[in-house]
């Protein structure tokens, strides 16, 4: 997920899309650990993509306040 594409989201969608993601990297470290997972890259690019959703999460926390 790019960074305009979470940008375009709001609070609530950002929030399940953070939830989301984290079941996902849950789900991907128990594939790696039975080596079943395909794409070893899978999970560094989503602890990416959840450090992105909690960038524009803070970044709209900073601005409110």
């Amino acid at each position: 997920m790019e960074i305009n594409e979470i940008r375009s989201l709001t609070d609530d969608q950002l929030t399940d899309e953070l939830n989301k993601t984290y079941r996902e990297l849950m789900n991907l470290r128990f594939r790696a650990a039975t080596n079943q997972l395909v794409d070893t890259n899978e999970p560094r690019r989503t602890r990416k993509d959840i450090a992105r959703l909690l960038t524009v999460m803070r970044e709209r926390n900073i601005t409110v306040n």
